[in-house]
């Protein structure tokens, strides 16, 4: 956690001084009517906004000393629900989607809006994200934070927002990815870099979460430079896999100039040669941010590529090798079908570098079926056959599935449009389906005259 620019503490200053002076909070002090709070917060909470932010964009790792600071009973608790939200889904969830580690940050937050003398106010707008933050935690955090509530009504209401339905995993998962979905386009993570190596290994996989969060949304994060440099120059950190897999976040996603590319080759060259399967880790961890970031490709492949030595017979060399064929050919190119064939031959087909290469042919695929329109439904039947060249290279089932998976997405994209069962559009689509489809594996003929059935309209009275 840094502290807080002077830019942004003086306008939160200015802020929290307009909000004293304002006349809609004399008002609701003396009248206590809901609309003269709705006022304050209709003026100030977008200008609050606004500094959040700009924060998140340009100096994320001053957010949690950003959030502290709306706090102050200055600030009214104007934008503390929000907040909230935010503190919720920042904290770091394991696969069974409980915390990490406890979240103190929305305990705090949370705290702090139970204290408030708006209390009623803000209660409209907090019960979702409390009830996700509950689900998330443990039953003994509750309790402990349920105890230093003393508001006998405010305890009340917590406790309506522990559901017992949230004990099922399942149900879990659903509530968070219903939830999140809703902040999907926001920028709200940050992370602390650690200062040891007890730090790193305790807190790594919370900063990486906040790294590949920040790499997938996109923008500036030219204010992490500095401290990531100072992780991959810190002697400590070398030779454990947090270090590969920085060295590949650092590499793939943050603009460098000539003098910081070399640095970065430098580490990359010593860690290859001293740190056993450096090779297996980072394109592990590759195929991670292939997953995790569909937009990955021809860019960050590229400027990885000119900063490695290819001669070095290791896996690495062998896939950016191949990956360079693809980028700048193209994976449509005969000589390129070739090459692919000619490295799947030489490597077995569960290794790291085939598993890289096949994640890197399928974002291609999934890139630019996103991109087509139903009107260019003739341009997807040809690319099919590219399709199942591929897959008939790799034979791998994962693979097939993926692409099957993208496929019936656009498919059923062009149903939604293509709704006259007489009209060309849709006879063309029932045709490919039938058959392609079928010869792909993708679809049971069974399955394909289930699609396209004629569903019969409910008579009055049924």
């Amino acid at each position: 956690m840094q502290p807080l620019d002077e830019q942004y503490y003086n306008r939160l200053n200015d802020i929290a001084h307009a909000i004293q002076e304002s006349p809609a909070l004399v008002q609701y002090l003396e009248e206590e009517e809901d609309e003269f709070y709705n006022e304050l917060r209709q003026e100030f909470e977008p200008q609050l906004s606004v500094i959040h932010h700009e924060v998140a964009a340009n100096a994320p790792l001053q957010m949690v000393t950003f959030e502290k600071t709306l706090l102050e009973p200055v600030f009214e608790g104007l934008y503390l629900p929000r907040i909230l939200g935010y503190a919720v889904l920042r904290g770091e969830i394991n696969d069974q989607y409980r915390y990490v580690r406890p979240n103190d940050h929305f305990k705090e937050i949370l705290l702090a809006i139970c204290q408030s003398v708006h209390f009623e106010q803000l209660k409209k707008r907090i019960g979702q994200s409390i009830q996700v933050g509950f689900a998330l935690s443990s039953d003994i955090w509750i309790t402990n934070l349920m105890s230093q509530v003393e508001n006998k009504r405010i305890r009340y209401f917590l406790q309506q927002q522990k559901n017992d339905r949230f004990r099922d995993q399942k149900d879990r998962a659903e509530l968070y990815q219903r939830y999140s979905n809703q902040f999907r386009n926001e920028l709200y993570y940050s992370a602390d870099f650690p200062k040891n190596r007890g730090e790193m290994k305790a807190n790594f996989s919370a900063l990486r979460q906040f790294l590949l969060k920040r790499f997938e949304v996109g923008g500036d994060n030219s204010s992490l430079k500095a401290q990531i440099r100072d992780f991959l120059g810190n002697k400590e950190f070398q030779n454990t896999e947090e270090y590969a897999e920085m060295l590949v976040m650092y590499g793939n996603f943050i603009p460098l100039d000539e003098k910081e590319l070399k640095e970065c080759s430098a580490h990359f060259a010593r860690e290859r040669k001293s740190f056993p399967e450096f090779d297996e880790k980072y394109l592990s961890f590759l195929v991670v941010l292939y997953k995790a970031n569909p937009h990955m490709g021809a860019e960050q492949d590229t400027r990885m590529s000119s900063m490695l030595d290819k001669t070095a017979a290791d896996k690495i060399s062998d896939f950016y090798r191949i990956a360079d064929k693809v980028h700048s050919m193209g994976y449509v190119h005969p000589d390129v079908i070739d090459a692919v064939q000619l490295f799947y031959n030489n490597h077995e087909g569960l290794s790291i570098e085939s598993t890289c290469l096949r994640q890197l042919i399928l974002n291609y695929f999934a890139r630019l079926i996103k991109g087509l329109t139903e009107r260019e439904y003739a341009d997807y039947f040809e690319l099919t056959k590219i399709f199942s060249i591929y897959m008939r290279i790799f034979g791998n089932q994962e693979f097939n599935q993926a692409v099957e998976k993208i496929s019936m997405t656009y498919v059923q994209k062009l149903l939604t449009v293509f709704t006259d069962k007489r009209a060309k559009d849709y006879q063309d689509v029932k045709k490919f389906v039938s058959t392609q489809f079928v010869d792909l594996g993708f679809l049971k003929d069974k399955e394909v005259a289930e699609m396209f059935k004629t569903r019969r309209k409910k008579r009055k009275g049924e």
